[in-house]
């Protein structure tokens, strides 16, 4: 992790759950994260209890699924910061609906969120290494739905956006080795992390729901961001794909 400290690293989703793990293990091996959510306080707040480390992360306001909330941060990370050297792509969000009955703004919240977000972001964070000549690693939070569908009744769009995660993954891929870039590009595909998405997104007013989440076993959002930082700490000519996290005894 050596060659990433006092580097410029940009986290979405960095208000709960695996982003704010993720941005609080980049700040403790000493980089400069920039934290976008809707929730800007959320992330003050974990700011200020990492105001010691040897690191520094920054509180964005910025609504993954609108283009230009997401321009506005990375032009600020670029003219205050300096050049992005990391993304890490954890906004996600999903809907308790189904396919049959469900309302199309809950859809295109989702896809917009999970996918045209990632999709721009990416773009944004590939442009400006590219303008600054950074070998630089993207990695994209998918999930174990971005390879395979289960039999869930709440599920709708959300397994499609995680199997487009998939794709645009080794899509970038060929883009860069097109163009003969080093930026090395990762899908980290977890299973169920304990975290606050099923409650704040109004899973939880379903029957049932809680009690069966609450008996399947987990794991945590440092988990992933130990993950990531595996995956950092790979050497240039190494790249991984892809790497499945799943909780010890859980549904597979």
């Amino acid at each position: 992790m050596e060659r990433w400290h006092g580097k410029v690293a940009v986290v979405t989703g960095a208000s709960s759950g695996i982003g704010a793990a993720v941005a609080e293990a980049l700040v403790d091996n000493g980089c400069i994260v920039a934290g976008l959510a809707r929730r800007k306080e959320k992330i003050e707040q974990i700011a200020a209890r990492l105001h010691s480390k040897v690191g520094k992360l920054y509180a964005l306001k910025a609504d993954v699924g609108v283009e230009e909330d997401i321009l506005t941060a990375f032009k600020w990370v670029q003219e205050n910061l300096g050049p992005i050297h990391i993304l890490v792509n954890s906004a996600g969000t999903g809907r308790p609906t189904n396919l049959i009955e469900g309302e199309t703004t809950d859809f295109k919240c989702v896809l917009d969120t999970n996918v045209l977000g990632l999709t721009i972001a990416t773009r944004e964070a590939v442009k400006d290494m590219r303008k600054n000549n950074i070998d630089g690693y993207i990695v994209h939070i998918n999930s174990v739905m971005g390879h395979r569908v289960f039999n869930l009744a709440t599920e709708n769009v959300y397994p499609a956006s995680k199997h487009a995660i998939t794709a645009l993954t080794e899509t970038l891929r060929n883009d860069l080795k097109r163009i003969g870039s080093k930026i090395k590009v990762s899908s980290v595909s977890p299973g169920l992390v304990d975290t606050e998405i099923f409650a704040s997104n109004g899973f939880f007013k379903l029957k049932g729901v809680a009690e069966i989440i609450g008996m399947l076993p987990k794991i945590q959002s440092k988990d992933v961001a130990d993950a990531i930082l595996y995956l950092l700490g790979t050497p240039p000519h190494v790249e991984v794909t892809e790497l499945t996290i799943q909780p010890t005894g859980g549904v597979s």
